[in-house]
């Protein structure tokens, strides 16, 4: 996400940081630069006036200028004031001391907010929060069909009265259930308009007065740019919104709405989408998505991430056969590259590495449509060649490239590139191996 952003960001801090000296002049310069960048990435006016006021009067300072390294400390000031300005610190839902919590989601149609529900429904129940799902849209056509599905889907409980239009008596009749089903979270997913209308409005102002949630989220999509702030601050001065889910963040969007939202409603954005997938909703960090604008990469996300989605014993299993002198076959590196798509696709996984930056991710040939080609020709072979590949002649080879749909040059590859890895593991995997990229051996002592 932010590729666009990210890039030209950095790009202009580089050549600040490359000088020897700071002027004044040379950072007014930058920062008129830094102007034009924002607000090509459809940041508002006045937030972006206010971001680099902020940072000049700090930056230009005799303390700053005359530093040992004066271009580090203006990309701290920069850190600093991202951080401030997509919302400070992580803000995670309030739950009631007394359950259920109620969760209103609101939003406009082809926002992604029936399938975001569903995606929250998901991240709370492996929470612990035992979620359920109130189908309160009663006018586009199947969405209660929608979120039965999802529900279905997430294996949690759902309500929903099709044909019914007193969203007062549904969300009411809706609790109930959750209470009875001894439910410790309530998602309400409400109806949305193509625009904001009054009437829209006033049936969720009802609705609030009625149920009194704890949390109302906006799901906004982040490709909207300045819309998406707009529609916020719409939503907030009817209904007074605790938090923001931006949605479509996968793609690259300019980052104007992420940028911009808090600033101008202060409800802090809590999650973003970042595929289709129900798994595809992450927690929003401020410093976290600071370093990842300014390509410092994101190291906490990435483990968390691996923590939730890859099986430590299989880890650990691989990582002591590949030190052995066996070492990897082609049954685990199935295994292996099994447990890194679960991470996600690849240009995002790559995208949380410190130092990576857009020109990088383009470059990089292994895409998650390879991944699928690679699995798909391992799957071809049998379980003896995956044991020993040395047997593969030309024959077999020619057979798993028809089972798998690929050509014989891609199968010699994918060997190739195997055994290249195979001999890395094994000169890796030697006690006090000094590792290339910096201090230490391997295993560590």
């Amino acid at each position: 996400m932010f590729d666009q952003l990210s890039s030209r960001l950095t790009d202009a801090l580089r050549r600040l940081t490359g000088r020897g000296v700071l002027t004044e002049e040379a950072v007014r310069e930058g920062l008129r630069e830094i102007r034009r960048i924002l607000l090509e990435a459809d940041v508002s006016f006045d937030l972006t006036r206010e971001f680099l006021e902020r940072i000049q009067a700090q930056a230009v300072g005799q303390e700053v200028l005359k530093a040992v390294r004066p271009g580090q400390q203006l990309v701290k000031i920069v850190y600093d004031e991202l951080v401030a300005l997509l919302g400070e610190k992580q803000a995670p839902i309030a739950f009631s001391a007394i359950p259920p919590t109620i969760i209103m989601v609101v939003g406009l149609q082809g926002s992604g907010k029936t399938t975001t529900a569903g995606k929250l429904a998901r991240r709370l129940k492996a929470e612990q929060k035992a979620p359920f799902l109130v189908a309160a849209d009663v006018y586009r056509p199947a969405a209660v069909d929608q979120l039965v599905t999802l529900a279905e889907q997430v294996q949690v409980g759902v309500h929903g009265e099709p044909g019914v239009t007193d969203v007062v008596g549904i969300v009411r009749r809706g609790i109930e259930a959750a209470s009875k089903a001894r439910a410790r979270s309530v998602i309400v997913d409400t109806a949305g308009r193509l625009q904001i209308d009054d009437e829209m409005m006033q049936e969720l102002a009802r609705l609030k007065a009625a149920i009194k949630p704890h949390e109302i989220l906006l799901v906004a999509d982040g490709m909207t740019g300045q819309d998406a702030v707009r529609i916020a601050k719409g939503f907030h001065d009817v209904l007074g919104i605790t938090g923001v889910i931006l949605t479509k963040m996968d793609g690259d969007s300019r980052g104007g709405a992420a940028l911009s939202i808090y600033g101008v409603t202060k409800a802090p954005i809590k999650f973003v989408g970042t595929g289709e997938t129900l798994d595809a909703l992450e927690t929003f960090y401020p410093d976290r998505m600071a370093g990842r604008i300014l390509q410092q990469g994101d190291i906490l996300s990435l483990v968390e991430k691996a923590q939730e989605h890859v099986d430590e014993d299989e880890a650990a299993r691989l990582a002591k056969k590949a030190q052995s002198k066996k070492g990897l076959d082609l049954e685990d590196f199935l295994t292996a590259m099994r447990q890194m798509q679960k991470l996600g696709p690849i240009k995002n996984v790559l995208g949380m590495l410190p130092g990576v930056n857009a020109a990088m991710l383009k470059s990089a040939t292994m895409d998650d449509k390879r991944l699928k080609h690679v699995e798909a020709i391992v799957l071809s072979m049998t379980k003896g060649e995956r044991k020993d590949p040395d047997v593969m002649n030309g024959s077999r080879r020619m057979r798993i490239a028809r089972g798998s749909g690929r050509t014989v040059a891609e199968v010699n590859q994918l060997l190739s590139q195997f055994k290249q890895m195979q001999k890395f593991m094994k000169v890796a995997g030697k006690p006090g191996m000094k590792l290339p990229f910096g201090k230490g051996s391997f295993p560590p002592r």
